[in-house]
């Protein structure tokens, strides 16, 4: 059984989205989430993100840390 190391470029490749440092930022600077707004339930998801965002998270898999640095990452809280 092969493990992956879960990190934000291998999250960004298991959504579907490209994984260069540039293109992170990219996508980190022009997406918001919302107060009050779960990572999954964000409207720029395709449902098939989602539903593997709220999988990480409700099996606290080894993605369930990098999912929660991502939804940090999206918020404009300070």
């Amino acid at each position: 059984m092969e493990t992956l190391h879960a990190d934000l470029p291998t999250l960004f490749a298991q959504l579907g989205l490209p994984t260069t440092p540039a293109a992170i930022r990219a996508f980190i600077a022009s997406h918001v989430l919302p107060p009050g707004v779960a990572l999954p339930d964000a409207a720029f998801w395709r449902a098939s993100q989602a539903d593997f965002l709220r999988e990480a998270l409700a099996e606290d898999s080894e993605w369930a840390e990098v999912v929660d640095e991502l939804a940090l990452l999206l918020s404009r809280e300070s």
